[in-house]
């Protein structure tokens, strides 16, 4: 088990690692020049190559590629000078030369270019309102996909069972931005008079007294993300639950005469719910990515919202930060997802 968890994470690291390198390079060949939107109104020659200077575009693709890694890296190598020491804490390991050191330190995701703020404190507080609504919309799509998978399950072939499958059919096909339009539409235009609720908002509002919470904010774009899990659920329950009731030892029980209700809490549910189960943690991963245009369309404050605006500003390093954020979480999700499953299943082995 050890030694799988090991390689699981050290091949997550590779993937990590190609995901940067792909991702800064298909960024440095989009068109335009981020350090137009720094110079203001001061578009003097000598600005300009500051600017450039500071955030190293001035150098080659490649060496730029190194030297972010480079400051990625909790052990790197940096220069005796003293905008280094500005960046970042660190603690000296050793000399190396007499210009340089290699040092140990939290990873530096760099400085935003539009906000000139450190990416990490951006990060942190925009991953708030993205788990926030990543967690509320897999609540939902568990708690209405299992039960009405359950229905559909106890109700096989009949007019109600149709409906939910025709139901989870239609979740799964629509788009995510279609669905978010809907839902706009219906409980916060046609309906908002009933609901309360508004075409668009934030969960965390910062205010001159503090963060304020509008937790109605993250009632539709919950709604909205959750659709589709929702329904891949309600299909999974339905289907597993399906299979269970025809097992033998299900047989037996009502041979035996246990109530039906019993039958369905204590033996059959437990068993389909199984793989549900693995099914829901891996969704939380992918409902993190999945939030990036539900947020915009909301404008919902979050890691996805600020993200699209980064890229609308050309600002690589938030870019940059919330893709390893999000590739990291990915990586960390599937490891729990496989552990959990052999956990769940004893016929799956981990080697």
């Amino acid at each position: 088990m050890l030694k799988y968890i090991l390689w699981r994470f050290f091949s997550g690291f590779l993937v990590i690692l190609g995901v940067i390198v792909i991702v800064f390079f298909i960024f440095h060949v989009l068109p335009g020049n981020p350090v137009d939107s720094l110079l203001g109104r001061d578009k003097s020659e000598e600005t300009r190559q500051r600017i450039m200077r500071e955030y190293r575009f001035d150098r080659p693709v490649h060496e730029q590629l190194i030297l972010y890694l480079n400051d990625l890296s909790p052990v790197s190598v940096h220069w005796r000078v003293e905008h280094h020491r500005k960046k970042f804490d660190y603690i000296e390991l050793m000399p190396i030369g007499e210009d340089k050191m290699l040092v140990a330190k939290l990873p530096y995701f760099g400085h935003s270019i539009s906000r000139g703020r450190r990416v990490i404190d951006i990060l942190l507080e925009d991953i708030e309102g993205t788990l926030w609504l990543a967690s509320a919309a897999m609540l939902f799509a568990s708690l209405v996909g299992i039960g009405m998978g359950m229905v559909g399950a106890l109700n096989q072939g009949s007019r109600l069972d149709k409906i939910i499958l025709s139901v989870s059919v239609l979740g799964i096909s629509t788009p995510s931005f279609i669905t978010a339009i809907l839902v706009q539409l219906l409980f916060a235009y046609y309906w908002a008079d009933w609901t309360g609720l508004e075409l668009q908002g934030s969960l965390v509002i910062k205010t001159e007294y503090g963060r304020e919470y509008h937790f109605k904010n993250l009632i539709l774009p919950a709604l909205t993300l959750g659709v589709r899990p929702m329904s891949i659920i309600m299909q999974l329950t339905r289907s597993s639950l399906i299979e269970v009731m025809s097992q033998d030892y299900i047989r037996t029980a009502r041979a035996k005469g246990v109530p039906k209700h019993l039958i369905i809490l204590k033996h059959a549910l437990k068993n389909a719910l199984n793989p549900v189960i693995t099914a829901v943690t891996g969704w939380l991963a992918s409902l993190m990515a999945g939030a990036f245009f539900v947020e915009f369309i909301f404008k919902y404050r979050g890691l996805g919202f600020d993200t699209m605006q980064a890229v609308s500003d050309k600002d690589f390093p938030i870019v940059m930060g919330s893709t390893i954020v999000v590739a990291s979480f990915f990586v960390l999700v599937n490891i729990v997802v496989d552990v959990l499953y052999a956990y769940l299943d004893p016929r799956i082995k981990l080697k």
